[in-house]
């Protein structure tokens, strides 16, 4: 069973908005880092926006700060990704991913976030269209 759900996929036009929820059905949620990523036909797999559980260390990738935010509500075990200003170029599909534990001394939690194998447990994925 995917312990990760996500929903709020859909089509919208260029400068709109989307709102991607994703909900954790596993025990322990407020202990996870969690991450956004997404994926177009015949590309790698892309960081789109990254938390840990404190969101003290938030990271976005250059094509979409100042655009999307990522947000948490631990109480839902639910993570966010608010897409502001959408253009053609956000058009993918989108994982949630939940990572567990801290990081190794001497590490980075920017390189824990932003690098997909670093997670443990990944969503189904949702399409978002964008129209030009």
């Amino acid at each position: 069973q995917v312990p990760l759900v996500e929903s709020g996929g859909g089509v919208v036009q260029a400068g709109g908005s989307l709102r991607l929820s994703c909900t954790y059905s596993g025990l322990t949620f407020s202990d996870l880092a969690m991450g956004w990523f997404r994926q177009t036909p015949g590309k790698e797999r892309e960081f789109v926006a990254a938390n840990n559980w404190s969101g003290g260390n938030t990271y976005y990738a250059d094509s979409v700060k100042g655009r999307f935010t990522i947000s948490r509500d631990n109480a839902k075990k639910t993570v966010y990704l608010q897409m502001n200003t959408l253009k053609p170029e956000d058009t993918a599909v989108y994982y949630c991913a939940a990572r567990r534990g801290s990081i190794k001394a001497g590490g980075s939690w920017y390189r824990a976030l932003v690098n997909d194998y670093e997670y443990n447990y990944w969503g189904q994925g949702t399409q978002v269209t964008v129209s030009s």
